[in-house]
């Protein structure tokens, strides 16, 4: 058995099930939680996986493609090792399957560029003082936190959040052309990158996207269009999604990682802009973090509603029953929920 698989079990066994007892490794762990990110991270800035899965698998031969130290290397590969990134037998580093899909900069599923938006000032800082943020019930942080009109960091997402969004947006673009539907016109709101329209845009060629964000994003989008082939049928919407006139005769409306930014009486609001705008027929496709009743499980999701809490004013990851009420109370019918292939999130398909 590999270092990493006897680490894993030795966790496993310690951590054990939430009633089994005090648990002196579990308090350990999340209190040292910062230097989990903060090694992988670093892992990241210094292309350590690129250089393992190139074939630089011993301390001296990494430390030297990375420009490091092997005393430094040497303890970070370890730790990533405990932490279940890297295996490591016979003094030896080799790659996991996820670090090999997600974190060699070589593999087309790479996703290493998500460190500069999570990991942004921003982002980082809305969570330097949660309690206070606990007792006032959202973010400390000014103007709104990242609901803010016109923020830099929403930029930063749209330039490097692609890789973690491909896969539901490549699941949204199969549901709006499945049975045969061409859309024509296709509403794509808080566009960010683009790739969700843009994708749709690729599979229907008869389709015309417009993408509505607010105008520093959009410039985002739009080079993605171009660079994709689509930009003859892509069109910008810059403006305020609660104010902007979205047009009308709309067949499918994308609404991606959206109302978790916001409380439900905001959600229900866009909600029924959205339905005025599309035809009859007409579907909305839905992407969010959807927690089970319980809001526990499961945990990606259920975990989510932290991230709003500290980022948000009245953001929040809404139940599948939740959604259903804010979409009965705007006019629209059969909400579906779907799975995303290859992510924790999930969409809600629903026709007006």
């Amino acid at each position: 058995m590999s270092t990493s698989a006897m680490a894993n079990e030795r966790v496993t066994e310690t951590k054990g099930a939430p009633n089994e007892g005090p648990n002196p490794v579990l308090l350990w762990d999340t209190i040292h939680g910062h230097q989990r990110s903060a090694a992988l991270r670093a892992a990241v800035d210094l292309d350590l996986f690129t250089a393992i899965g190139a074939g630089c698998t011993d301390v001296s031969a990494i430390a030297q493609r990375c420009e490091a130290s092997e005393r430094g290397v040497r303890i970070l590969c370890d730790f990533l090792t405990v932490a279940g990134f890297l295996s490591k037998q016979d003094g030896r580093y080799s790659l996991t399957p996820t670090s090999s899909a997600f974190l060699d900069r070589r593999s087309p599923s790479q996703m290493t560029s998500v460190f500069r938006f999570l990991h942004s000032d921003k982002v980082l800082s809305a969570f330097t003082n949660l309690a206070q943020v606990v007792k006032q019930g959202g973010t400390v942080l000014q103007e709104g936190g990242v609901t803010e009109p016109e923020l830099n960091e929403w930029v930063t997402f749209a330039e490097s959040m692609t890789p973690i969004m491909r896969p539901a947006a490549e699941f949204i673009a199969e549901l709006a052309t499945a049975d045969g539907r061409r859309p024509k016109r296709v509403l794509d709101i808080a566009a960010g990158h683009g790739l969700f329209g843009i994708l749709l845009a690729q599979r229907a060629p008869e389709a015309h996207i417009v993408a509505q964000d607010w105008p520093n994003v959009l410039r985002v989008a739009e080079r993605n269009a171009e660079a994709a082939g689509v930009a003859d049928r892509y069109h910008l919407l810059p403006g305020d999604a609660f104010t902007v006139d979205f047009g009308s005769d709309f067949d499918s409306v994308l609404l991606t990682n959206f109302l978790h930014h916001f409380n439900k009486a905001v959600c229900e609001g866009v909600l029924q802009r959205i339905h005025r705008c599309l035809n009859p027929g007409g579907r909305l496709f839905i992407l969010e973090f959807v927690p089970n009743t319980d809001r526990v499980t499961p945990h990606v999701p259920a975990s989510f509603s932290l991230m709003m809490l500290g980022l948000t004013p009245e953001g929040d990851a809404y139940t599948m029953q939740e959604l259903e009420t804010m979409l009965f109370n705007t006019g629209f019918t059969g909400p579906e929920l779907l799975e995303v292939p290859r992510s924790s999130q999930h969409v809600v398909v629903s026709t007006k």
